[in-house]
């Protein structure tokens, strides 16, 4: 028997969550799919891994758009629709902002946000509460008009909030409410999560990241996030989804401007209507096309015109004492001498040591995730990649130390306890890390940086004229709604639509 069938309706390349909810999807709507994964596993950074016997996240902070059984939020609820059980648990708080002058620890829910960035900075709280109701529309806007598109007119009068402030930084928009600055440092500790400076983030973007993360409150797996990608994988089989692992795809062949099929890297042509792609279009379009003059001169020029995103850098300390016989107390801890996010942004071009970090100890969520008796703390910077990419081979061993020791003493001094001295386990891991594990472009887990001339408010715009290789869509953390693990299932989900779309409408 064949190892492949003749044809597919689609071939997926990448098994992360984007390709496989782009997979769920076809396979929803009874269509023939492939998915080709180059790792051993599914997943892409939806994974974990295992030191001293014990199974650690590899990544995921907190997971958005999950809400409540009876009251799903639309990722939650597009993995009920596709038969997805995930045990889910919730994040105790929002987060403990660790600021020049300021320690304050801040939980979900509008009003209580409110409330306690008023405790800590008093007169603040209308305001404040002001500003969190208008993220909370905007962001109404943005899953309605994600869902149903409507003509300028209409958009004028039903999302009044939304086109108001679509042509706007975040910064300019917060400044309108004339808060303490202070209020503002307590508002702006989640940037980081979206990787650009608020001076240049697009208010629509700090609005759905607020109402995601405050108005609704964010869950983690509780077996960590490879129950997502595992169970994902087991339902697409379930649902006739051919996956192969350790499968990498070499070449997507495209003949008179259409994609027709790939090329593994063993050698296996395989032919199906449409391709899927989770690799970086710098990627697809200066090395995987074949034959390489099928590349239009517009698909150049549009990657190097986006702003690449930030990569990672973490710490993992196996702990030999609980959290709190050593005296973590907040789940997840943004620690940093400066809340300027320009200045942040600036010092993460470099190699450190980095002004803003933050902590995840995952068994104040999750308190069964390590054996009894011990605890997990991630320590987290989000680089540029502008001073990795000045890393030489000989010198990356002792770069990654230095960094590693910086933020291990940080913490060890933030917490009142030499960390080192209890580390049962020290794992780090560098945007090379990522880079040779997912073969993500430059080791960026972000995608293309969002900002005031290119964001998902222009990319909708755009969209249709970025398809510049018929049958070919594209996937991942680079796509339209961006970067975290939300958004990659939404990724996924919307290519998934385009094909579907594209194929009624040639059907037609």
């Amino acid at each position: 028997m064949k190892f492949y069938k003749d044809h597919y309706d689609v071939i997926i390349v990448g098994g992360g969550l984007s390709g496989l909810s782009s997979a769920l999807m076809l396979a929803d709507k009874g269509k023939d799919v492939l998915v080709l994964e180059r790792h051993n596993l599914p997943g892409g950074l939806a994974t974990s891994f295992v030191r001293g016997g014990v199974e650690i996240e590899a990544t995921l902070h907190e997971m958005m758009s999950i809400g409540d059984p009876g009251k799903r939020l639309k990722v939650g609820q597009f993995f009920d629709d596709m038969g997805v059980n995930i045990d889910w648990l919730e994040v105790p708080e929002a987060y403990h902002a660790s600021l020049p002058g300021l320690e304050v620890t801040l939980h979900p829910g509008y009003e209580r946000f409110a409330k306690e960035v008023d405790a800590a900075v008093p007169g603040s709280y209308q305001k404040v509460y002001d500003l969190l109701m208008l993220c909370d529309r905007v962001c109404n806007s943005m899953n309605e008009l994600g869902i149903h598109p409507m003509s300028k007119p209409a958009m004028l009068l039903k999302h009044t909030d939304f086109v108001k402030t679509a042509g706007y930084s975040a910064q300019e928009v917060i400044d309108t409410f004339d808060l303490p600055q202070k209020a503002i440092d307590l508002m702006s500790p989640y940037w980081i999560y979206v990787g650009a400076p608020l001076s240049t983030l697009p208010f629509t973007i700090y609005a759905f990241l607020m109402a995601d993360y405050i108005g609704s409150g964010s869950k983690v797996p509780k077996k960590l996030s490879h129950e997502m990608s595992m169970k994902m994988f087991a339902r697409a089989e379930e649902m006739g989804v051919q996956i192969e692992l350790k499968q990498p795809v070499e070449k997507i062949l495209v003949k008179d401007g259409k994609a027709y099929g790939v090329r593994t890297k063993r050698g296996d042509e395989i032919h199906g209507d449409y391709v899927i792609c989770s690799a970086y279009p710098n990627k697809v379009y200066t090395s995987m096309i074949e034959p390489a003059g099928e590349v239009p001169a517009g698909a150049i020029k549009a990657v190097n015109g986006r702003k690449i995103g930030v990569t990672a850098f973490t710490v993992f300390l196996l702990l030999d004492k609980t959290a709190e016989e050593l005296g973590i107390k907040d789940y997840n801890v943004f620690k940093g001498d400066t809340m300027d996010t320009d200045a942040i942004f600036e010092n993460y071009k470099t190699l450190g040591p980095y002004n803003y970090i933050t902590t995840i100890c995952l068994n104040l969520a999750n308190p069964t995730c390590t054996p009894e008796g011990t605890c997990i703390l991630s320590i987290t910077a989000l680089p540029r990649v502008d001073g990795w990419l000045k890393v030489g081979a000989d010198e990356v061993d002792k770069v990654k130390h230095d960094i590693a020791r910086s933020m291990v003493e940080e913490m060890s001094k933030y917490y009142g306890v030499n960390l080192l001295d209890h580390a049962l386990e020290v794992i780090i891991e560098t945007p090379m890390t990522v880079a040779h594990y997912t073969g993500m472009w430059n080791g960026c887990v972000y995608g293309y940086m969002h900002d005031m001339k290119d964001h998902v408010v222009a990319r909708l715009q755009t969209a249709d004229a970025e398809h510049f290789i018929k049958h070919l869509e594209f996937g991942s953390a680079h796509q339209l709604t961006g970067n975290g693990m939300g958004p990659q299932v939404t990724n996924g989900r919307k290519a998934a639509k385009y094909v579907l779309d594209s194929m009624a409408e040639e059907a037609k």
